[in-house]
């Protein structure tokens, strides 16, 4: 089984709230993104995920984690999470499910991703700082419990 390379975006609101989005495929909310393709690089297949997901065309920034993740089933994956910043309201008025995956998005407060998503995704998502990159394992700071 080969490695799966997956890449998404991190946008915040002005109060740290996370941008989450509802796919009509999983019970679970997810950030803005999904794989990495034969040829792309994390960066694209990232603001490739967004366009397609959300109709936005935005250039991610930094790195934030990228995260060693084995699943029983799927086999290992690399994820990258880059740095999405803060929407304008234009944004946002401009926001719409091109791809068909998406029937909603909020943000979520820190404190309660965990109702949300899998607690994979928000460990991943609460070791996120703006301005640090971080490398985890199993959504873990690598050498932590």
């Amino acid at each position: 089984m080969s490695l799966l390379v997956a890449a998404g975006a991190l946008f915040r609101d002005a109060d740290g709230r996370i941008m989450m989005v509802r796919t009509h495929y999983k019970d679970e909310w997810e950030i803005p993104g999904g794989m990495v393709e034969e040829g792309e690089t994390p960066s694209e297949a990232c603001t490739r995920e967004v366009r397609e997901e959300l109709g936005l065309v935005v250039s991610p920034g930094q790195a934030l984690i990228i995260d060693w993740a084995p699943h029983p089933t799927e086999g290992d994956k690399l994820l990258f999470l880059f740095d999405g910043g803060i929407l304008t309201e234009a944004q946002h008025a401009a926001i719409e499910f091109t791809d068909g995956e998406i029937l909603e998005w909020a943000y979520i407060p820190v404190a309660h991703l965990a109702e949300y998503t899998v607690d994979r995704l928000a460990r991943r998502i609460r070791a996120a700082v703006p301005g640090e990159t971080r490398y985890l394992e199993n959504g873990r700071l690598a050498g932590s419990a």
